[in-house]
């Protein structure tokens, strides 16, 4: 089968389009057709090893993945397509389900290897059956982005929350944090830059602030919660003038902050969002599976809107 191989830390340049053997199913696995998958900013941190590797998290990173070279090759953690068979212990499948979800275990464990034609699974994995509203592109934008902004959202306790500020609210993350904190009930301010204000309003967003020229001190100083969809790496003033813009007792969250895990249920719940036309995914472009050194220099550069899906003929 086709695959995209990452056979030492680098650029883009790094990746590879090659053949490697299908893989056959155990008996608790299903084997899924992909049909899709995205290209996630943490793909990018594991292709180029962008931590430092003296670091804490750089040193676990090590340890986990690899330090000189991936262990797994095939990257990828975005899973979207068809069951084309099942292990004989499998009960929550059938052969010709359309499912999605990510290859992340409820522990955080990470399993690679969805930049590729097919990809074995648990049956316990975060997967869920597609809704046939969606389909399988728009479906691998949903569990990255939204399951991570769940996660950190709960994290800082979103249910009883009235205001929230969402900083980097154009991204794969921050999409979908706008949208579940209106499904949540809270007022919500989105910070992005000047050509992402119109997205982030059809998201719901309540107000937007445009970091290339507001003050955020103009939004008042009332936010009672603050992600940081974008992550402490990535420091400005106005990041810090948009923490100050809360209240005394206000809490802030930043995505880079410890391991979130997701469980089935989680992806339920946003698979009855996105029926419900409370949930809807965000895709800046797509690629096919041979233009994945094109699809990560894009998301390298930082500017990308939603989600960078990748077309798994």
């Amino acid at each position: 089968m086709k695959a995209i191989e990452c056979t030492r830390y680098g650029g883009p340049e790094v990746l590879r389009l090659t053949q490697v053997e299908k893989p056959l199913p155990k008996d608790n696995e299903v084997l899924i057709k992909m049909r899709a998958t995205a290209v996630t900013a943490s793909d990018c941190i594991v292709r180029g090893f962008k931590l430092p590797r003296r670091s804490p998290r750089g040193i676990l990173m090590g340890l986990v993945l690899g330090f000189k070279k991936p262990r797994n090759p095939v990257l990828g953690m975005i899973v979207s397509g068809t069951v084309e068979e099942v292990g004989k212990q499998v009960t929550r499948f059938q052969t010709g389900d359309a499912v999605y979800g990510w290859t992340v275990k409820d522990d955080f464990t990470i399993r690679f290897g969805t930049y590729a034609e097919y990809k074995c699974l648990t049956e316990n994995s975060t997967i869920v059956k597609k809704p046939e509203m969606l389909g399988f592109e728009g479906a691998a934008a949903i569990p990255y982005g939204a399951l991570m902004a769940l996660l950190y959202l709960r994290k800082g306790k979103i249910q009883q929350r009235k205001k929230v500020l969402v900083y980097g609210a154009s991204g794969a993350i921050g999409t979908a944090a706008v949208q579940l904190s209106k499904y949540f009930g809270t007022e919500v301010t989105g910070v992005c830059s000047t050509n992402n204000l119109e997205l982030v309003k059809s998201l719901g967003a309540d107000a937007v602030l445009d970091y290339t020229k507001d003050d955020p001190s103009t939004a008042g100083n009332d936010f009672d919660f603050m992600l940081d969809a974008v992550g402490t790496w990535k420091d400005s003033d106005f990041k810090q003038q948009c923490r100050k813009a809360s209240t005394v007792n206000g809490t802030y969250v930043s995505v880079d902050e410890g391991s979130p895990n997701a469980t089935i249920a989680d992806l339920e719940l946003l698979n009855k969002m996105v029926e419900e036309g409370k949930l809807r995914p965000v895709i800046d472009r797509t690629y096919k599976l041979e233009e994945m050194v094109e699809a990560h220099r894009y998301v390298d550069a930082g500017h990308k809107k939603g989600n960078v899906i990748i077309a798994i003929a």
